[in-house]
């Protein structure tokens, strides 16, 4: 199931995040600035990588003080590389790979890749559901993906964008 939400990311109930980031696990946008301080110093030490991360892959952790216990690091920028179309497919991949690993059945994210010069809100959307839909075990899904975005003319936008990947 896929819904869109407006709401602010470090509050919303689910079982992960989806956190866009750079090889250092740095925030890639103001929002994800936002999202680390509300996760407060334990969630900042969860972050501290020894050596920079490849561009596609996501990397789980704790979510310190945020209400959600874990959150799925998707790196999308390195010194190779940033967050094209292709870039942010394959990093989903690997997000909804550590999901299903991690038994992570609720997942919030924001638009990932999405802003100036990136995707388009429509386009990062329809990627976001077009995957976690093909990541879906045969035989059903019991998943739940929520799409949070902060501004109701959004969430209209986003929603006729995921229309035709709802189950």
């Amino acid at each position: 199931m896929i819904d869109v939400v407006v709401d602010d990311l470090a509050f919303v109930e689910a079982d992960a995040i989806l956190r866009p980031a750079d090889e250092r696990l740095g925030p890639l946008t103001p929002a994800m600035t936002r999202l680390d301080q509300q996760g407060g110093e334990r969630f900042a030490r969860l972050r501290t990588v020894q050596t920079p991360l490849q561009a596609g892959a996501a990397v789980v952790t704790g979510g310190g003080d945020l209400t959600t216990p874990f959150v799925v690091h998707l790196i999308l920028q390195d010194e190779q590389e940033a967050g094209d179309a292709a870039l942010v497919r394959r990093v989903l991949r690997a997000a909804w790979q550590q999901a299903a690993a991690w038994q992570l059945d609720r997942i919030a994210t924001p638009l990932v890749g999405a802003g100036p010069g990136r995707l388009s809100d429509e386009e990062s959307a329809q990627i976001i559901a077009e995957s976690f839909l093909a990541a879906a075990p045969s035989g059903g899904d019991a998943r739940t993906l929520r799409i949070v975005v902060e501004r109701d003319a959004d969430r209209e936008l986003i929603e006729a964008a995921v229309q035709r990947f709802r189950r």
